[in-house]
């Protein structure tokens, strides 16, 4: 197997940030010695340093290189991909961050379990965290072998697995402080490319904003629409294209600014900080790096639709290679060693969102399962919780790489994603919003929603043009269900409210998590839960 590996410089540049992140993961796994240490890095990073690992375990493979060819392809209808997941971290902002960090401690589970009957909501958010990262990850899994097959010329199974053993290692050993700077580092290196990419295509405009866009909007991409160019709407959701198009879009906007709010590894980023306003400066740092980031995905796309003939990115089948313009435009502007640069982000990419996520799902299986449904809150032995962490992060991996090797390098990616965003947004962030704002609500009300969304995701993109029957025998007819399952967690956990009895001690307590939640008072602070 060794021996079929091609030595390249972007395989010697992969090896080189590989070698440093190890480095970081040594030294991180001697600090790793109690629980806020491993779960929550010992609640000791700062605010512009969560900005940029919440940017590094957001901006995933998928957006550095599958937004680039939506947008090469599909013009303006691609980026409004960028537009979407901009603006959903304005919904973490403003609703979600602070008050998660000061009722929590390790898991979004932890808020919900303030006020309501801690077991059956920890057994259901537990289940929805681990649904998401692990979906989430199959999804980053696929598009590690697809990418690193084309880049670097190793098989697809043996790629998946050599980027689950690293992420593996990084988890296991280094716990949230590895992982944390894996992600900035990540961060750092893709922001650098990106600006660079960026520099690069406008140096073939003579760096006139008008000449680039002029050029955009004469470029032959157009496909089967010669009377559209790449800046006018509707090249991907436009009736004449499909006739749900603009309920889809609408649905897809509702998955991508809601579903960020719900998602687990996204979520657990601000226990790492130490007190809640510094979870609101780490958005603030987190909206900065992400805003550029997506702005500049323009002229990723476009550059190619301006620079680079079609033919050179389509697959031999003349399909359309979305995942691998950033890299051929790199190739074509800087040569090998950019190309190579490019390559070595899109594989730090894929780590430190692989590591992310299965690090949010270990730390709910540990936490809220383990302790607090099996052992009712009690450790049986010091300890016990992060080793039964570092066993649920092998099983998950396992789990994942397994899945993604037998879906192989054509499965629909895209599809993966979308239900992950549809169920964080469905099933997560309902009973999130209700258990911080409404007083009535209570536990069969916080497990009826986490089910209700979770199943209505679930079957609707199983029944969707992306699921079992395909594009012809769709039963439900939009891609992204968002638009009837968001909705549906949101009716699911109020019906389960208010078709029950009052809870006073839920009640009671909804005062309490009020007050904590905007004050931070005896909220974990730097240095707790040891």
């Amino acid at each position: 197997m060794l021996s079929a590996i091609q030595f390249t410089p972007a395989l010697g540049m992969f090896l080189a940030f590989v070698a440093l992140t190890l480095v970081i993961t040594y030294f991180s796994a001697r600090k790793a010695t109690g629980s806020a240490s491993y779960f929550a890095a010992g609640r000791s990073i700062k605010g512009w340093q969560n900005g940029l690992a919440v940017a590094g375990d957001y901006m995933s493979a998928a957006s550095f290189l599958g937004i680039s060819g939506m947008i090469a392809f599909k013009g303006y209808d691609g980026f409004m991909y960028s537009v979407g997941f901009l603006v959903a971290y304005l919904t973490v902002l403003l609703l979600v961050a602070e008050p998660l960090r000061n009722a929590g401690k390790y898991t979004m589970a932890d808020l919900l379990a303030y006020r309501m009957s801690p077991r059956p909501v920890r057994a259901m958010a537990s289940l929805s965290t681990l649904m998401v990262s692990i979906i989430y990850m199959i999804a980053q899994m696929v598009g590690a072998g697809g990418i690193i097959k084309e880049l670097i010329h190793v098989e697809f199974a043996p790629a998946v697995i050599g980027v689950g053993a690293l992420m593996l290692v990084y988890v296991v050993f280094g716990g949230m402080l590895a992982t944390t700077w894996v992600q900035i580092i990540k961060a750092v290196l893709l922001m650098g490319g990106a600006f660079a990419l960026s520099w690069l295509v406008l140096g073939k405009h003579d760096y006139s904003m008008t000449k680039f866009f002029t050029a955009v909007a004469h470029a032959d991409y157009a496909g089967t629409m010669p009377e559209k160019n790449l800046l006018d709407p509707g090249m991907k959701f436009g009736q004449a294209v499909n006739p749900w198009g603009p309920l889809d879009f609408v649905s897809l906007a509702l998955g991508l600014v809601l579903g960020t709010a719900g998602l687990p590894h996204i979520l657990v980023r601000f226990y790492t900080v130490p007190d809640a306003k510094t979870a609101r400066v780490s958005v603030a740092w987190a909206i900065g790096v992400i805003g550029v980031f997506y702005i500049l995905t323009t002229f990723f796309g476009f550059g190619a639709a301006t620079v680079l003939p079609i033919e050179s990115i389509l697959t031999p089948q003349g399909k359309e290679n979305t995942n691998m313009v950033a890299p051929i435009l790199a190739k074509a502007l800087g040569g090998e060693f950019f190309f190579a640069f490019i390559s070595a982000v899109a594989f730090a990419t894929i780590l430190a969102v692989v590591a992310g996520l299965t690090m949010s799902a270990s730390t709910s299986f540990a936490h809220d399962f383990y302790s607090n449904v099996v052992h009712h809150g009690k450790e049986n032995r010091p300890g016990q919780e992060i080793r039964v962490a570092r066993l649920t992060a092998f099983v998950v991996g396992a789990v994942s790489i397994a899945i993604a090797i037998y879906m192989g390098p054509t499965a629909n990616a895209a599809f993966l994603v979308g239900l992950a965003f549809a169920v964080a947004a469905s099933a997560n962030l309902p009973v999130i919003l209700f258990s911080i704002f409404w007083k009535r609500f209570n536990t069969a009300g916080a497990v009826s929603g986490l089910a209700t969304g979770l199943g209505s995701a679930v079957i609707l993109i199983v029944l969707s043009p992306n699921g079992i029957f395909g594009k012809d025998g769709a039963i439900f007819p939009l891609e992204n269900p968002g638009i009837v399952s968001i909705p549906l967690g949101f009716l699911g956990a109020w019906l389960g409210t208010i078709l029950t009895k009052h809870d006073p001690d839920s009640e009671a307590k909804f005062a309490e998590l009020n007050f904590r939640a905007q004050t931070g008072l005896g909220s974990e602070k730097a240095g707790s839960g040891h």
